[in-house]
């Protein structure tokens, strides 16, 4: 019997979150293309548009799972109240602890699944979202504040600028800049290319070496090609342009890494690698704070227990826009601006599951205390 009850309420809170999922992602997209339409014009339009939104659909689909899962928590209460199974199961014997279980098991999986998600086709589908909305319809957004090259770097006491290529091909327009401890100017290195030897060692060509000695003196060389240890691995400047967001986890700890090392701030990318996992389980928290809410507020309807759930969302939307701009401002730890929400959640969640009735509760301690 109770495994019976357990199938039935997995299967109907799947059922009502694809459901409300499939509302939500519609709407958004619908939206979206009302929004832009103006800007979608040009030779082939239509299909550009429709390999865009489907991409976008892939996109906004992770984005609004955990949603979905919240609102699907809550209609499954309201629906089992309308039918009179909510009171059926109570005469039966069964608490509402039983309906915990299935929403738990329902949300986890669909959390690992959407981590899985995000690592093996989010990130591409995001990419061609920005390359054809970039370079087919030319709204360019912050493109250029995720996708513009990096010049500057520092490792120890150099600074190099780097006008054009890359790690694995090599450098052109190289300039090094070796500074002392007070931060005065040492030696100013200039060269034509620079390719990687080994280590920290590249091949110069057409290079160009000022030397300052105090404040007047100075002395150039110059040699057609040589081997120079600069101090800077071929990975450390292996800095790849793009979001955060759309890099595998194994790419974001390569990026971090790198970023330290010469200097590059890597902030985002720590909150990208935290939120790969904490966002979709956020999901369960959500879900389960959003069935104790539904159980809390008596014979509410469907739209009700909705609204109640969306405004939980926002809420949550909006405590991880502030911690994200308190990760930008320095102000508050990658980690921590990803995990917090979570362990928020789930206090209340567990709190509110354990004292369904605190509001009598509470009412009769302070009729007793006067």
């Amino acid at each position: 019997m109770r495994g019976l009850l357990f199938r039935h309420l997995c299967r109907m809170y799947l059922r009502l979150t694809a459901t409300i999922f499939g509302g939500v992602l519609t709407v958004f997209l619908v939206a979206d293309f009302v929004d832009r339409a103006k800007s979608y014009t040009g030779p082939n339009w239509v299909r550009d548009v429709l390999v865009l939104y489907g991409y976008k659909a892939v996109v906004a689909g992770h984005q609004l799972a955990p949603a979905a899962l919240l609102l699907g928590a809550g209609a499954l209460v309201a629906v089992l109240r309308s039918k009179g199974e909510l009171t059926a199961i109570q005469a039966l014997g069964f608490s509402r602890w039983t309906l915990y279980g299935p929403v738990v098991l329902v949300s986890l999986a669909v959390a690992v699944g959407l981590v899985v998600l995000d690592e093996t086709v989010v990130g591409r589908a995001g990419r061609r979202v920005d390359e054809i909305t970039t370079l087919r319809f030319h709204r360019w957004g912050d493109w250029r504040s995720f996708y513009g090259r990096k010049q500057w770097f520092r490792r120890g006491d150099r600074i190099l600028h780097l006008q054009d290529g890359s790690a694995d091909e090599g450098f052109r327009g190289v300039t090094v800049l070796t500074l002392d401890p007070a931060f005065a100017l040492r030696e100013r290195l200039e060269a034509d290319t620079m390719q990687y030897v080994s280590g920290t060692r590249w091949r110069l060509t057409g290079v160009s070496i000022r030397s300052f000695e105090g404040q007047a003196a100075s002395r150039i060389r110059s040699a057609p090609d040589g081997v120079f240890d600069l101090g800077v691995a071929r990975s450390d400047l292996s800095i790849r342009p793009g979001r955060p967001e759309q890099m595998s986890s194994a790419v974001l700890q390569e990026q971090i890494r790198a970023r330290r090392t010469v200097g590059l701030p890597d902030r985002l990318f720590s909150l990208a690698l935290h939120n790969r996992v904490a966002v979709p389980l956020m999901a369960v928290p959500a879900a389960l704070l959003a069935l104790a809410l539904a159980l809390r507020t008596g014979r509410q309807g469907i739209t009700g227990v909705l609204m109640q759930g969306l405004l939980v969302t926002l809420a949550l939307w909006g405590l991880m826009v502030v911690a994200r701009g308190l990760v930008v401002g320095g102000r508050l730890a990658p980690a921590v601006a990803a995990w917090a929400p979570v362990v928020v959640l789930s206090l209340t969640a567990a709190a509110m599951a354990r004292w369904p009735n605190a509001r009598p509760r509470l009412r009769r301690l302070l009729v007793a205390s006067s």
